[in-house]
């Protein structure tokens, strides 16, 4: 099945894949070529994805997934591989906001929203980097 995962910065996958696993809100799920039909949304969290004898792990932020039969389209605010990801500085996005959350009261819903986002995407980052180290 085709296989396509977009950021707003990049196109991090665009190819064929035997399978994917997804962290949805509703729980993991895996997505096998004639899969039902579904849309999806996203939670941060570790996405999967089996290729022959490949396995490919990306971190993955919140967003949604359309899947069809054929294809799985993945609109997502992260897609990141355990080498891309910077640990230091996902451990201090993790600090900034974890801080932020703490005043919470001097906070806007938006800027609530944004802060608690921008930590479960770092704490995103820290599972997968540190579960996959080379």
């Amino acid at each position: 099945m085709k296989l396509e995962i977009v950021t707003p910065e990049k196109i991090a996958y665009s190819e064929e894949a035997d399978q994917v696993t997804l962290p949805t809100a509703d729980g993991e799920i895996t997505v096998l070529p004639g899969h039902v039909s579904l849309v999806t949304q996203l939670l941060p969290g570790e996405l999967t994805l089996k290729k022959g004898s490949q396995n490919i792990v990306l971190a993955s932020g919140g967003g949604f997934a359309e899947i069809t039969g054929k294809k799985v389209a993945v609109a997502t605010d992260l897609a990141q591989r355990p080498e891309e990801i910077d640990e230091k500085i996902a451990e201090e996005a993790r600090k900034r906001a974890e801080e932020a959350l703490k005043n919470r009261e001097r906070l806007s819903e938006e800027e609530f929203a944004i802060t608690a986002a921008n930590l479960q995407n770092a704490l995103a980052q820290l599972r997968v980097k540190r579960r996959h180290r080379r």
